[in-house]
């Protein structure tokens, strides 16, 4: 069973813990310092109320910060000295709207304790029945598998041949994944390489 530790239990935390929940995954969460209210949402949930912040992450395959913007900075610096003393460590992903410049910083702090960070964004409502936000992730390994996503977003292309806008929406983001691919099998990048100038829009190279 995959094992999921959430933070926090807000209308999103809940809503995305009970949807992980009906799927089968054991979804952790640490109440301490909550308000009543909390605690509700995560008990009607089915998230488990783990007893400290070791018991939240030890065992976990993953961790979800589900934080008002301001509040996800300081969480990631919490809870790294745990993040540091595990051995098997879970995959750090911070879901909140943070700019770029902040989500550097994160992943700055999360890198020392060994746990792999992943840059995600929740696109839409809570969860509720018959609809599901979406969830779109980035990593730093993510250029090595951009070819895998071309014929992905071409059959999607396809499949919406009767909307034309989202047809070619979606045809376009097939054109950049093959263009992202090239750039990485090239053995000798230059400056104007596609990654390399995307690394420098968003602060990393």
């Amino acid at each position: 069973m995959t094992v999921i530790g959430i933070i926090a239990q807000g209308t999103m935390g809940a809503g995305v813990g009970r949807r992980l929940r009906e799927s089968g995954a054991e979804v952790r969460t640490l109440l301490a310092g909550r308000s009543p209210a909390s605690a509700e949402r995560a008990r009607a949930a089915g998230m488990t109320a783990a007893t400290d912040e070791r018991a939240l992450l030890e065992g976990a395959d993953f961790f979800l910060s589900i934080l008002p913007p301001g509040e996800a900075e300081p969480l990631a610096r919490r809870l790294a000295p745990t993040l540091t003393a595990l051995g098997r460590k879970p995959v750090y992903v911070d879901c909140n709207a943070v700019s770029p410049q902040t989500a550097i910083r994160i992943g700055e702090v999360i890198a020392p304790t060994g746990a792999d960070f992943v840059d995600a964004g929740i696109i839409g409502g809570p969860p509720r029945p018959g609809y599901s936000p979406a969830i779109y992730a980035s990593g730093p390994t993510a250029y090595d598998k951009a070819y895998r996503w071309v014929a992905e977003m071409e059959e999607i292309s396809d499949f919406l041949e009767a909307n034309p806008p989202s047809r070619d929406m979606y045809a376009a983001i097939a054109r950049l994944y093959d263009y992202l691919a090239a750039a990485h099998a090239e053995t000798q990048p230059g400056p104007d390489n596609a990654i390399r100038t995307l690394d420098r829009v968003l602060g990393r190279g």
